[in-house]
């Protein structure tokens, strides 16, 4: 039978490579949920598709270009222009990134390199570690 419906299909996609990713594709979303516009008579997926094709109950520009969005990995989306929009009153605008009032922040701390090392010296352990040291691991084995 699928002979048969790949004959009948060549007439309606006379390209046979792409007839065979029209119907791949096809199979594909039938597979993942799609609606079958024919009745299916038990059969597979890919036969499904080719049977559709030659029914031409989808039509073959509709499958190409649902193919070609599938493939296709950067969508152009249209974004409106910067004058579609309309500007805010200076008022109304929120504070900007790195633009803002430099004299309304506040400092939080400023040290120094020295008084940075002073601190660090201050935290240091003053017991020397539990498993520094001679007598490691290494060591033990012997």
């Amino acid at each position: 039978m699928a002979r048969v419906t790949v004959e009948d299909c060549v007439d309606k996609v006379p390209n046979r490579f792409e007839l065979v990713l029209l119907a791949a594709h096809r199979a594909r979303s039938i597979a993942n949920g799609s609606a079958i516009t024919i009745d299916p008579d038990n059969d597979k997926n890919p036969v499904v598709a080719l049977r559709e094709i030659a029914e031409r109950t989808i039509p073959p520009e509709d499958m190409r270009e649902s193919l070609i969005h599938s493939i296709q990995k950067n969508v152009e989306v249209d974004e409106p222009e910067a004058a579609a929009a309309p500007v805010l009153p200076q008022e109304r605008r929120g504070p900007i990134l790195g633009r803002d009032d430099q004299a309304s922040d506040t400092q939080v701390d400023v040290l120094t390199e020295e008084q940075l090392l002073r601190g660090l010296e201050s935290m240091t352990p003053s017991e020397p570690s539990s498993n520094g040291g001679s007598g490691g691991p290494r060591e033990r084995g012997r």
